[in-house]
C-alpha cells in the first residue's frame, strides 16, 4: 500500500554533515516546514511570545494491562530476521527512561510555549507503514541476528571520535533506512539477541569486502544500565540526540496487542530544536538558543483529558495509550510531530494516517525538564 496522504519527511539537508549534526540553521528549518507541511501557521510566532503557566494535569487514566508477558532487558525471546517480532522482549530494564511510566510526572512550566513552537494545530503523522515509498520501506528497519553473526570492520567517515569502535555484527544484507539506493540518513540497526547488544549506524554503506562505512555508530547494552558504557556527555550517536533509535520505534506486534501492548516511549521529530539537551539525550543539533524551542531529549505526554476514540483502529489506540503512559521523546530534527516506527506489511496505512492526524499538538504537554545542558 502506498503511503498516504502527506509527503514523507525530506532527507535531512546535508550540504555538510557537520551542519546537520551541530548547526541546524534557521533557513533549513524554514525549508523543512514549508516542504513537509510541518508546523501550524504562526507556530514560530507563538514560540517567541510569553509562556503562560500551564494548568495542572488532570488525573491520568489507568494504565491498560499489557496483552502478554513483558521481558525487560532480555532480547533472547525475539525472533530472527529483518523487522522480526520481539515476542514480548523489550530493550533495557523496566526503570530505564524509555520504559518508565510518566503518566503522573509533573508538567514543565514552559510547556505551553514549547508545544506552540512545535505546532498546536499540527496533527501526528506516522513515519512508518506498509509497502514502500520512493523505492524504500516506510520507516526505520532493523534486523535481529544470532550471537554467531560474524562481526565486521566499520570505517567511520565523520564522527569517529564520538563513535563506539567496531567490529559490529552487521550482515552484508542488513536493511538500510530508505532502501539500498537511499541518500538520506541510511540508518542501520542490528540487534544481537544472544548477547543483548544493539548496534546502530548513521549513513551506513556496505563495502565490497563485507565491511561497512558509516558517518557514526554506537553500541548499546540492552540488559542493564547505563545503556552506553562507552559514551560520553556531548556525544552524538546514530541519532542526532545521542539516543538509541531502536527502543523508541513503534513496532506492529506490540501495537496489534491494543492499548497496553506498547510498553515504552516513542521517538518523534520536530523541525526546530534548541542548542541544548536533557537526559536521556546526550547531544544537541542546533544553533538556536531560544528557551521556547525543545531541547533534544524533551519528553511530551498525551494529556489524560484526551479521550481516545473507541472507533480508532487497534494499532492507533495502542500508540495513543503509550503516549499517555510513556510519552514521546524528541530525538532528531525533521518534520513536526512525525512518530517513528519500523516498517511492516501488517500496518494499515490508511487508518494510521487518518486517525493520527486527528490528534493535534494541543493535546500534548511537556514534562518538567531538570538538568538541561545548554551550549
Amino acid at each position: 500500500m502506498d503511503r498516504l496522504p502527506d509527503p514523507p519527511p525530506l532527507p535531512r539537508p546535508c550540504p555538510s554533515f557537520t551542519q546537520r549534526r551541530h548547526l541546524l540553521l534557521g533557513s533549513l528549518s524554514t525549508l523543512w516546514l514549508a516542504a513537509c507541511g510541518g508546523g501550524s501557521a504562526g507556530g514560530d510566532a507563538a514560540a517567541q511570545g510569553p509562556a503562560p503557566s500551564p494548568s495542572p494535569s488532570p488525573a491520568p487514566s489507568p494504565d491498560p494491562a499489557p496483552a502478554g508477558p513483558v521481558h525487560y532487558a532480555d532480547i533472547s525471546f525475539a525472533s530472527l530476521g529483518a523487522n522480526a517480532d520481539l515476542n514480548g522482549a523489550l530493550p533495557f530494564p523496566a526503570d530505564n527512561d524509555w520504559n518508565r511510566d510518566i503518566s503522573t510526572a509533573e508538567v514543565d512550566p514552559n510547556s505551553d510555549a514549547l508545544i506552540a513552537g512545535i505546532g498546536l494545530a499540527t496533527g501526528l503523522h506516522p513515519d512508518f507503514g506498509a509497502g514502500t515509498w520512493a523505492g524504500g520501506p516506510i520507516g526505520i528497519p532493523y534486523v535481529v541476528v544470532a550471537g554467531s553473526q560474524t562481526p565486521v570492520s566499520i570505517r567511520f567517515t565523520a564522527y569517529g571520535d564520538e563513535s563506539d569502535p567496531g567490529p559490529y555484527p552487521v550482515p552484508v544484507d542488513a536493511p538500510v533506512e530508505g532502501g539500498a539506493a537511499a541518500t538520506g540518513d541510511r540508518h542501520v540497526l542490528v540487534i544481537d539477541r544472544d548477547h543483548n547488544r544493539l548496534y546502530e549506524l548513521y549513513r551506513a554503506f556496505p563495502q565490497g569486502d563485507g565491511s561497512w562505512s558509516a558517518d557514526a555508530g554506537a553500541v548499546f547494552r540492552l540488559d542493564g544500565n547505563p545503556v552506553r558504557p562507552g559514551g560520553q556527555p556531548g556525544w552524538t550517536s546514530a541519532d542526532a540526540a545521542g539516543l538509541p533509535i531502536f527502543p523508541g520505534l513503534a513496532r506492529w506486534q506490540e501495537a496489534a496487542a491494543g492499548p497496553g501492548g506498547i510498553r515504552h516511549a516513542l521517538r518523534f521529530t520536530v523541525a526546530r530544536t534548541r542548542r541544548a539537551y536533557v537526559a536521556p539525550a546526550t547531544h544537541w543539533a542546533s544553533s538556536d538558543a531560544s528557551a521556547n524551542l525543545p531541547p533534544m531529549g524533551m519528553r511530551v505526554r498525551l494529556k489524560a483529558s484526551y479521550v481516545i476514540p473507541p472507533t480508532f483502529s487497534t494499532a492507533t489506540r495502542a500508540l495513543l495509550s503509550a503516549m499517555k503512559t510513556y510519552g514521546m521523546i524528541v530525538a532528531d530534527n525533521g518534520s513536526n510531530w512525525y512518530v517513528s516506527g519500523a516498517p511492516d506489511e501488517r500496518w494499515d496505512n490508511d487508518a494510521l494516517v487518518s486517525e493520527l492526524a486527528q490528534v493535534k499538538g494541543s493535546h500534548f504537554e511537556v514534562l518538567r525538564m531538570a538538568g538541561v545542558v545548554s551550549g
